[in-house]
């Protein structure tokens, strides 16, 4: 074939998969493709109860929330009429599906009327039971229960209606002679709701969507704005600040697309920048950057068709690919023709051995991450493993196209410029830095931290903590999360929590939620065996009423309504009530209960809380749910450590097949020295290590044992390590060096570790560490 149709060919599959492979890209819906949730990261089959806890709050109402401070001129409480426009305003935004006042006594209205129409349901019980402890003290016979409960009753009717609070409920008094409503009043008497701050008017809102996907962010802040604008046509000085959820998922996804963009650019400009300093041609170091175009491309076309949704890490990450994908077209380009007029084929076959085993076994080891539980790394193995096979694939078509597929580079001896014995000595340094840096393995500290995966966001942070305070978080309180697989797993949890606090706490821990108005399963289910077992309590009642000097006839309403809560009461009204009670819960008192699947809850605020942890038994944990995450990474990541194990035995295994027990050894010995050298280290520095830090140990090592491939070619021969390794470890340190200074914690830690262990492995092959291979027969 003559080199013009050789060229022709090569051109037209090049340029047909790019074609293809812009197609496809170009009709991706990327805000559906990609996504920025931390929660995505994890397994979505991961059963455990916390994070299935932590999932449906990232959907409900306790996520969904935002908080507003409207103020007017000089930070003065906003005039009526603009905050009046603002929430009528906000309230018709589809994006928000609630809209509340702070301060509005609509609220506990509204949770008023529902207690007291669920009054037999909920408080009941919750009376009958109290009033059982009480008889119990007494130390009478059970038989005398009845009577002595409808005798009880009345004197305590009659001494309530002396005092001050009677008055508020005096319209209730003949629907609630057991008092269950002033008795749910002052176990609330804390209060579900805040007051409004002095200084401004409070707004608390319900986003209709998660806060962490992109219809709970754009379409959200669209709607603050043109509420805000309604506001100001009534008062010019009117403004209204905000924090939520959605604040921080925008700000984070922002960040993370600006990372993915500069890092990338700065990649490349940093690759080409190396690469240009070796060689002599610079416009010839520019058939380079079609076979980095094309690695790139082919990466993204194979994780958008192998995954129905990635996370945006993935391709903060994969601004790797450019730093490693270049290496084929480095080694091929830049090795010079075996003789005068030597054929690229022939050429090609040549090289084929130490290309193949070096993309095989390194594409074979992130092959196996296609195993791991965590889909970020899953598809950070098809992202790498694809781009690999792109690489060379597409550095072997480009070249045949070029008509001196040679480039020339600067006279570079590196470690051969330095005399024998010095090479020696700075050997012998190498090794004895490494054999008293291994100690320090057994010094490694791993932490875990969920928080590192996102760019710090201290205004947001502070301005979400000041907003808090004027809805009264504060300091000393801590919010629990009691969670079951039914509300009444839930309600039976939350039993062992308050008794919990009341033994842990020394008394001191007072508690607010809705506890205190809903009863136990059990205890619903003995009041309803009460009315059914004791038919003579609604007749010793009222005898003890009239006793009392109480008009019997008075009461006439609450005899008719117990008489057919006795009558139809069920077990089954339980589940009923608490469902009724979270409907029309509104405002913030509407956070403190979620009923459903897969999980119900009740959230439980308590200030002087014990500092231990609930007990696992109380299925409790607290609302922040960071040592969670944190837990579940830690154990993923000892998962991928037993994978990453796997893998770099299946790319060993690779190199000793190709190149024998002996020879392998020696090649392979380089990236692991260097990885277990540097880890060493950084057990010796105190430096704490995470799952992102394995994952660059990996890379590191595929990397690594590419180079030592291509030097050992070069020892068989006599020959010095080629141009072409030094230049893929220097381009590829600088990729990874790139990823160093990332605004994301974990991504620095990547980057750092494998430019580290790339420098590392290019000393060990510039001292002529694989010298001796070319005594091979």
């Amino acid at each position: 074939m003559t080199f013009r149709r050789r060229q022709l060919l090569g051109w037209s599959i090049l340029a047909g998969a790019a074609l293809l492979g812009g197609a496809w890209l170009l009709r991706l819906d990327y805000a559906r493709k990609i996504s920025s949730d931390v929660l995505d990261l994890i397994p979505a089959d991961e059963r455990t109860p916390e994070l299935t806890l932590v999932r449906s709050l990232a959907s409900q109402a306790e996520a969904r929330t935002m908080l507003f401070e409207l103020t007017g001129a000089g930070g003065r409480p906003a005039p009526a009429g603009s905050a009046a426009a603002f929430v009528a305003a906000l309230d018709r935004e589809p994006a928000f599906d609630q809209v509340v006042v702070m301060g509005d006594p609509a609220m506990r209205e509204a949770l008023g009327r529902e207690l007291f129409a669920q009054r037999f349901t909920l408080l009941f019980p919750l009376w009958l039971r109290e009033r059982t402890v009480a008889y119990a003290g007494t130390g009478d016979e059970p038989a005398g229960f009845s009577d002595w409960l409808a005798r009880d009753t009345a004197a305590v009717l009659a001494r309530f209606l002396t005092t001050p609070e009677a008055l508020a409920f005096a319209d209730m008094i003949p629907a609630d002679p057991l008092l269950l409503l002033p008795g749910a009043a002052e176990r609330l008497k804390a209060g579900l709701d805040q007051p409004a701050a002095p200084t401004a008017t409070l707004v608390w809102a319900r986003l209709s969507a998660s806060p962490l996907s992109e219809a709970g962010q754009a379409p959200a802040f669209a709607a603050i704005t043109r509420a805000t604008a309604a506001g100001r046509k009534e008062f010019p000085g009117f403004s209204a600040a905000y924090t939520g959820v959605n604040c921080f998922a925008a700000a984070s996804r922002t960040r993370i697309e600006h990372e993915v963009t500069w890092l990338n650019a700065l990649s490349l400009a940093a690759v080409l920048a190396v690469a240009f300093t070796f060689i002599r041609g610079v416009h010839r170091g520019l058939h380079l950057l079609p076979v980095i175009g094309l690695s790139v491309l082919g990466a993204w076309v194979a994780a958008t068709l192998a995954f129905d949704r990635l996370h945006i890490m993935v391709f903060v990450i994969g601004s790797l690919l450019t730093g490693v994908a270049i290496d084929y077209g480095f080694y091929l380009f830049m090795q010079p023709p075996a003789a005068p007029g030597e054929d690229y084929w022939a050429k090609v076959r040549r090289l084929a051995k130490p290309l193949l085993a070096s993309c095989l076994t390194t594409v074979a080891g992130f092959s196996l991450l296609l195993f791991s539980e965590l889909p970020f790394i899953r598809q950070l193995g098809v992202f790498v493993g694809a781009g690999l096979v792109c690489a060379l694939v597409a550095a072997v078509l480009y070249f045949s196209t070029v008509r001196n597929p040679f480039l020339e580079t600067r006279p570079f001896r590196g470690g051969a410029a330095l005399p024998a014995g010095m090479r020696r000595n700075l050997r012998r340094l190498l090794i004895a830095l490494w054999l008293i840096a291994l100690p320090g393995l057994a010094r490694l500290q791993w932490r875990d931290d969920i928080r590192e995966l996102e760019i710090p966001s201290p205004a947001l942070q502070r301005e979400h903590a000041r907003i808090s305070a004027l809805f009264g978080e504060q300091d000393d309180r801590t919010v629990y999360l009691t969670y079951g697989n039914s509300v009444a797993a839930a309600r039976a949890s939350l039993a062992k929590l308050e008794a919990w606090l009341d033994s842990a706490g020394g008394g001191h821990a007072t508690a607010i939620g809705l506890g205190a108005v809903v009863p136990t399963a059990e205890a619903h289910a003995a009041a309803v065996h009460f009315g059914r077992e004791h038919p003579e309590f609604a007749g010793r009642l009222r005898a003890a009423l009239v006793a009392a000097g109480f008009n019997d006839a008075e009461f006439a309403p609450f005899f008719a309504a117990y008489a057919h809560h006795v009558a139809t009461a069920q077990e089954t009204d339980y589940a009923t009530a608490l469902a009724s009670l979270q409907t029309n819960l509104s405002g913030p008192a509407g956070l403190l209960l979620h009923t459903g699947r897969p999980l119900s809850w009740f959230v439980t605020l308590v200030r002087a809380a014990p500092a231990p942890a609930p007990p696992a038994d109380t299925n409790t944990v607290s609302a922040g749910q960071l040592q969670t995450l944190n837990q579940i990474f830690a154990r993923y990541r000892q998962s991928a450590l037993w994978l990453s194990l796997t893998g770099l035995a299946l790319v060993g295994a690779g190199v000793f097949l190709t190149y024998g027990c002996r020879h392998g050894a020696r090649i392979f010995a380089i990236p692991c020295g260097a990885c277990l050298g540097l880890f060493g280290l950084f057990g010796w520095l105190g430096h704490p290590l995470n799952l992102f830090h394995l994952l660059g140990a990996f890379l590191g090592v595929c990397l690594t044992h590419n180079y030592s491939i291509f030097s050992a070619t070069s020892a068989y021969r006599r020959e010095p390590p080629p141009v072409s390794v030094r230049l893929s470890a220097l381009t590829a340190a600088a990729s990874f060096g790139v990823l160093a200074l990332s605004g994301i914690p974990v991504v620095r830690a990547l980057g750092l570790t494998v430019a580290l262990m790339v420098g590392v492995a290019l000393l060990a092959i510039e001292f002529e560490h694989l010298a001796p291979l070319g005594d091979k027969p």
